[in-house]
C-alpha cells in the first residue's frame, strides 16, 4: 500500500513506520491518522511482522502536535467527533494491538505527538526530545487520551502539573518520570530500538500478545486486571508456542517461537 505521509519499512520482522511530513514536522492532519491506521492494521496482521517501531522523519519532530489548521474552526459537535475518530482509528487501536509497539521519539512529541507515543507499548527517546502537552494554552484539553495515558505513566500531580501549566520536559526529565524507558543520542536511537525489538522476538509471540492484553486490563475502568491475567495465563497452556517453550527449556535449548 502506498502512502503520502508515511514510510513504511520492513527488515527482519521489524516493521518501521515513519511520519513524514518535515516541513509541518511531522503533524498529525485527518489524511496522516487515516494512513497509520492502514499501516498499523497490515503491520498487524502481516506474519513477517513481529515488532512496530513508530518514528518521525528528520531530526526535529517525532511528532509537533496536531495540524491545527484543521479543526480551528470547529464547533462542539465536530469537536467530540474528532477526538472520538482519533482515539478509535488510531490511539486506541495502537494501543491494544496483538504486537508490541515501540515509539522512538525523536525531538518534538507535543499534543497529539505525545498522545501518539504514549499509546504506543513503550517509548525511548533522543537527548535532543522535547515532551508536552500544551492544549490548555489554546483553550483545549489533550483530547486523543493524554488526560488518561499520561496520570498513568507518571502520576496524577505530575500529569495535572504538565496539562495545567502546558510547557515542555526534555528527555533527561522524561526518564526520570518513566515516560520513556531510555534516551541515546538521535544516531542511536532507531539502533536501540532495533536492539530492543530484536530482543522481544527471541521470545512467544503468543505470549506476548496475551501480556499485552492482561497489563492493558489493569487501566480500563470495569476490568479486573487479575481476572483478564489468570484468562490469559490459562490460554497459553493450549498454544503451541507454550508447548515450544517448555519443551525447549527442559532440553536445555533456546526455543524456536
Amino acid at each position: 500500500m502506498s502512502y503520502n505521509n508515511i514510510l513504511v519499512n520492513q527488515d527482519q520482522q521489524i516493521t518501521t513506520i515513519t511520519i513524514n511530513r518535515p516541513k509541518k514536522l511531522n503533524a498529525l492532519n485527518k489524511e496522516t491518522l487515516i494512513e497509520l491506521h492502514n499501516a498499523f492494521s497490515e503491520a498487524e496482521n502481516d506474519k513477517n511482522t513481529r515488532v512496530i517501531i513508530l518514528t518521525g522523519s528528520g531530526e526535529k519532530a517525532f511528532v509537533a502536535g496536531a495540524d491545527i489548521l484543521e479543526f480551528a474552526d470547529f464547533d462542539v459537535k465536530e469537536g467530540s467527533e474528532l477526538a472520538k475518530q482519533g482515539q478509535d482509528l488510531v490511539f486506541n487501536f495502537i494501543e491494544n494491538l496483538s504486537k508490541p509497539v515501540i515509539a522512538a521519539i525523536n525531538g518534538f512529541a507535543l499534543g497529539g505527538g505525545l498522545e501518539l507515543a504514549m499509546a504506543c507499548h513503550f517509548r525511548i527517546a533522543s537527548d535532543n526530545a522535547k515532551m508536552g502537552l500544551p492544549e490548555t494554552s489554546l483553550g483545549v484539553i489533550p483530547g486523543y487520551g493524554g488526560t488518561q495515558r499520561l496520570p498513568q505513566l507518571v502520576g496524577k500531580g505530575k500529569a495535572m502539573e504538565m496539562i495545567m501549566t502546558a510547557r515542555m520536559i526534555n528527555a533527561e526529565e522524561a526518564l526520570k518520570l518513566a515516560l520513556v524507558n531510555y534516551v541515546v543520542t538521535l544516531d542511536e536511537l532507531l539502533p536501540l530500538a532495533g536492539k530492543i525489538a530484536s530482543k522481544i522476538m527471541q521470545n512467544s509471540p503468543l505470549a506476548i500478545a496475551a501480556a499485552i492484553k492482561a497489563v492493558n486490563a489493569g487501566f480500563k475502568d470495569g476490568v479486573n486486571g487479575y481476572k483478564k491475567e489468570i484468562k490469559q495465563f490459562g490460554k497459553c497452556f493450549g498454544t503451541k508456542d507454550f508447548t515450544e517453550g517448555t519443551t525447549a527449556f527442559l532440553e536445555k535449548r533456546k526455543a524456536n517461537f
